[in-house]
Parts: C-alpha cells; sequence; structure tokens
C-alpha cells in the first residue's frame, strides 16, 4: 500500500490519508457587524473543494480565541455561538465527503491587527478596524509594527481561559481535530523565544520558564478536549537566527513535554518570530525539522514546506522522515491533489459520485 493513502489513527479517530491540508489564512471574514469573524460562502467553497478532492484532514486556519488574538480585523474567530453556527455548515460538509475537519486556535501576540497581505499587510489603527496588540514583553515585530503592550500574569491566565473557552466552541462546531498554534512568531511562539520573551518572572528567562504558557494552553485545551479525539501543536522549530532565539534542540524538549501532556502530534514548520532573517528556501527545506523530532522523540510529526509533487510526498513517509504530510500552495494551486496522486500510487481515496468519471 502506498504510505499516502494508509489510514492514520490517533486516538479513537482515524484519518483515511496522509494528505493533509495546513492552515493556510484566507482574511476574507467581515471585520465588524454581526458576522465578524465568522466564516462565509468563500470559506465553504474553499475548503469544501479540498474535501471534495480527496484530502485526508483539512485543518481550518488561524482562528483567533479573541477580537484581539486576530492577525487582522479579516481573520475567522471562534469566540461566539454566531461563528460556532456558521462553522457547522463546513464541518458537515468535510464529513460528508470522507474529510476529517480540524481548526487551529491562536492569538497572534505583537503581530495582530495588520491589513490582509495583497493590500500590504501593515499594521492597522482604529481607522482600519484596529486595535492595540499585547505581547509577552514589549518588543516590536519590526520598525513597521508598534510596540505592544506587555501582558500581566492575570490577562496570560485570561488567555489561557479563552484557549479553552474556544476549543469547546469547536467541539460543538464539529471539529474533529483542535491544533495549537504555537509557530510563526505568533503569542505563543513569541513565549517561547527568547528573542520576543525579555520577562523576568515566571514566564521568562529559562527554557522551563518560556515553555510555561505553551504548556498552559495545552492543559486549559486538554481538560475540555474529548479525550478521544486528538490534539495536535504548530510550531517553529528555529527562529533561524544565529543566536538568541528558539532553536531545533529546544523544540525536541519541548516535543517530550507536548506529549507528556497529552498532544497527539507536532506540526513541525519554522519562522516568523524574527524579522528580515535569511532562510534557504527549497524543496522540503522544513522536513529535516520534523525527522529530528520522530527520531528523539515519541511523539508523532507532520512536515510541512514546499512539499509539491507525489514521490517526494510518498518518499518521505516511507523514509520515516514524517507520519503525515501538510500541503499549503500546492492544495491552493491544485484542490484535487490527493485524487491525482491516489491515481498515480494506486491509493485509494474518496471520489464524490458527481466525479466519479473522473477517476
Amino acid at each position: 500500500m502506498s504510505a499516502l493513502f494508509e489510514p492514520y489513527t490517533l486516538r479513537s479517530l482515524t484519518i483515511p490519508n496522509r494528505v493533509w491540508m495546513p492552515p493556510m489564512c484566507q482574511y476574507s471574514a467581515a471585520p465588524e457587524g454581526p458576522d465578524t469573524g465568522a466564516p462565509n460562502d468563500w470559506h465553504f467553497a474553499h475548503y469544501g473543494a479540498r474535501a471534495t478532492g480527496g484530502t485526508g484532514l483539512v485543518i481550518v486556519e488561524a482562528t483567533a480565541v479573541s477580537p484581539e488574538g486576530r492577525i487582522s480585523p479579516y481573520d475567522l474567530g471562534i469566540w461566539n455561538d454566531t461563528q460556532v453556527e456558521a462553522f457547522r455548515r463546513i464541518t458537515a460538509f468535510l464529513k460528508e465527503h470522507g474529510t476529517v475537519p480540524g481548526i487551529q486556535l491562536g492569538h497572534a501576540g505583537r503581530k495582530a491587527s495588520t491589513e490582509r497581505p495583497w493590500v500590504g499587510g501593515a499594521p492597522v489603527g482604529p481607522e482600519g478596524h484596529g486595535w492595540d496588540a499585547v505581547a509577552p514583553s514589549p518588543l516590536a515585530f519590526d520598525d513597521k509594527h508598534p510596540v505592544p503592550a506587555e501582558l500581566s500574569v492575570e490577562q496570560i491566565r485570561e488567555i489561557v481561559g479563552q484557549f479553552a473557552d474556544a476549543a469547546r466552541r469547536a467541539l460543538d462546531a464539529g471539529f474533529e481535530v483542535a491544533e495549537i498554534h504555537g509557530a510563526h512568531g505568533y503569542l505563543i511562539g513569541q513565549f517561547l523565544s527568547p528573542h520576543s520573551n525579555v520577562r523576568d518572572d515566571e514566564y521568562g528567562g529559562s527554557f522551563d520558564n518560556r515553555v510555561r504558557f505553551a504548556l498552559e494552553v495545552v492543559d486549559a485545551v486538554r481538560a475540555v478536549w474529548p479525550d478521544d479525539k486528538p490534539l495536535f501543536f504548530r510550531v517553529s522549530a528555529t527562529d533561524w537566527l544565529p543566536e538568541n532565539g528558539w532553536t531545533p534542540e529546544e523544540t525536541v524538549r519541548l516535543a517530550t513535554l507536548l506529549k507528556e501532556h497529552g498532544v497527539d502530534l507536532l506540526d513541525v514548520s519554522t519562522g516568523g518570530n524574527a524579522a528580515g532573517v535569511r532562510i534557504p528556501v527549497g524543496p522540503g527545506y522544513q522536513v529535516p525539522f520534523a525527522a529530528r523530532v520522530k527520531a528523539e522523540t515519541e511523539l508523532p510529526v507532520a512536515a510541512v514546506g514546499l512539499i509539491t509533487d507525489v514521490e517526494q510526498a510518498e518518499k518521505i513517509l516511507a523514509n520515516g522522515e514524517a507520519d503525515a504530510v501538510l500541503l499549503g500552495r500546492e492544495l491552493l494551486r491544485s484542490p484535487s491533489w490527493a485524487r491525482t496522486a491516489a491515481r498515480e500510487l494506486g491509493g485509494d481515496v474518496h471520489v464524490p459520485n458527481q466525479y466519479q468519471r473522473s477517476v
């Protein structure tokens, strides 16, 4: 059997194949009004197309646990019941077509309140539906971002509670997998790295202090997320900094702790926390970081990063470098990539009756 099309079971959930869609923000929700942060027809068509294309797991884009946690005013959120109801339409359709619906829960921290990428992505203020950003420390992401307000311990604990509340709503909305966003320089990643965290209290300084917030969020989410459903954590395995940044070695240490706290799979990406760094981008350039976690810990991993062709994806799994692959840009280009790959490898994948003539 093709490794790509072998089902994968975590806890009591079986995902039909190893072709997964990672979270990719669409910046297409209403920025104000009663439907603020709620998915709409764009999101339904976008995620539905990947389900009918045979993708085993679709992880919905970074979805904010509070209004202030959005990356942009146009991001999805899951802090109210209107949003929950709108998500149910999407999760039901994905399940109908054999795809497992997942959701990434996040808070943008100091990288919040920005414009959509196609209009520049610059920070926005009240005139652009924006707000004041918060962070572990009063350090701006770059010279274009404002200095964020430093979170108090009381505010940190409030955000931990918001993650738990969001997980409850995600369950109510029909999601089967929850992923905590600890990557790409957003709030949890900001706490992890000494580049963005210079606190001198119990949330800063040592490795154990810098990972404290991440583990508190995991514990809070795991306490409300059912025992039979898997919990993922996305991490940037490196800041790509020569010094004073988050490192692959720390990622391995964190992975061991995450497993102890009830995380079932590490979604391994890189970067996003330091501006202006040089990243050696190329086919599969992040796979070695996932492979290292898999080799040195007992936590399953998913690999991401310019995984584009069928042979490449199959080889990553066959070589034991990862337990699943996440195809981002390639699934934007080719929503039915999984069905095409199944034809090439002789794998079995769900095909809607309406598309049977394409097999």
